[in-house]
């Protein structure tokens, strides 16, 4: 277990995460069709391969740096309500990682919880409305109680993704009250949200790329 997370673990997340949507493309896509524009999978892959290669670009950024011109790849690549909120996210999370590294693991969570706080800043969503935040918050939530109660990073993490997954099962049976598919009412129960999925890829990612790191 090192001292925290470096720019380069944090790299990794992003190219783990985009690995991930890349290989659940389908999957997304095929659940926003039931309920939205049917495009999810198709904009995230293509937003998160634009990160990538912006990530080229910023070879010696510090933290925050790489975090803003991933936020701003993503608002600028990703259409949808997907781009403004992710982008949002991270350019949050950027703003509190701050530039120094290695990021310790509170901050990486005060960091993530900054990066929701975006989120709801920018789409109003609030607990059960059948959104990306009804996966997240239950996540930043279990990881933050996890160090909280003195775990260690890789179990803290470990019940994030926990919450995550969870969180995301739990929109299946939601009524959607915000975005596209609030539009359908009663029909929207019974099918997962995109971004409910997509969001606890993000958690999931971070599990795999951070579990050591700090």
């Amino acid at each position: 277990m090192s001292d925290g997370v470096t720019r380069t673990d944090l790299e990794h997340w992003l190219q783990v995460f985009a690995k991930q949507v890349e290989d659940n493309k389908e999957l997304l896509t095929e659940l926003d069709a039931a309920i939205g524009d049917a495009d999810h999978g198709v904009n995230m892959d293509r937003g998160l391969k634009a990160v990538l290669v912006a990530l080229e670009q910023v070879p010696q950024a510090t933290p925050a740096a790489l975090f803003n011109k991933v936020g701003l790849t993503l608002v600028s690549t990703v259409g949808g309500a997907s781009g403004p909120l992710y982008g949002t996210f991270f350019l949050r999370f950027g703003g509190a990682v701050g530039d120094e590294e290695p990021v310790p693991a509170t901050q990486f969570a005060a960091a993530l919880r900054a990066g929701l706080d975006g989120v709801v800043a920018r789409g109003k969503a609030e607990p059960g409305d059948k959104t990306m935040y009804d996966a997240l918050a239950p996540a930043i939530d279990a990881l933050d109680a996890g160090l909280a109660a003195g775990e260690v990073w890789a179990d803290a993490l470990t019940r994030a993704v926990d919450a995550a997954s969870a969180g995301r099962e739990a929109t299946i049976e939601m009524l959607a009250r915000k975005g596209r598919a609030s539009y359908l009412g009663e029909r929207s129960i019974g099918h997962q949200d995109p971004g409910a999925t997509s969001a606890a890829l993000l958690v999931a990612s971070a599990n795999e790329a951070l579990h050591d790191c700090a």
